[in-house]
C-alpha cells in the first residue's frame, strides 16, 4: 500500500518537528540569546515548567537543540541550536515579520 500523501507532504514534515504553539517560540528565544530555562521560562508567558521542559525535550530528540549541563553548584543547563535548528530560522524569521505586519495592519 502506498504511503498516505498527507504523511509525505513537507509541510506536515516540518510541522511535525516545529508544530505547537511553543516550539517556534523556542527556536525564536534561543536564537535571540535566552538559553537557559528560567530566562525562557520568564521570556515565554503563559508556558508552564512541564510543557516548557516537554518542548525542550522533543526539540532535542529532533536535533533541533543541543543541551550542555555544566558542573557546578548549582547546576547550570544551557540550550543552543543545532545546525538544524538553526535551518528553522528563516521560518522563525518569517514567522514573526507576518505577524508584525498582520498586528500593524489590524
Amino acid at each position: 500500500m502506498a504511503p498516505d500523501p498527507i504523511s509525505r507532504c513537507p509541510v506536515t514534515h516540518c510541522l511535525g518537528l516545529i508544530g505547537g504553539k511553543w516550539k517556534p517560540v523556542i527556536l525564536f528565544c534561543i536564537s535571540n540569546g535566552v538559553d537557559r530555562f528560567g530566562a525562557m521560562q520568564r521570556a515565554i508567558p503563559g508556558v508552564t515548567k512541564q510543557m516548557l521542559t516537554q518542548q525542550l525535550r522533543e526539540m532535542e530528540a529532533d536535533g533541533l537543540l543541543s543541551r550542555t549541563v555544566h558542573a557546578v553548584v548549582p547546576p547550570r543547563v544551557d540550550y543552543a541550536l543545532t545546525g538544524r535548528g538553526q535551518s528553522l530560522l528563516p521560518i522563525v524569521a518569517a514567522m514573526r515579520d507576518w505577524g508584525l505586519a498582520d498586528r500593524a495592519a489590524g
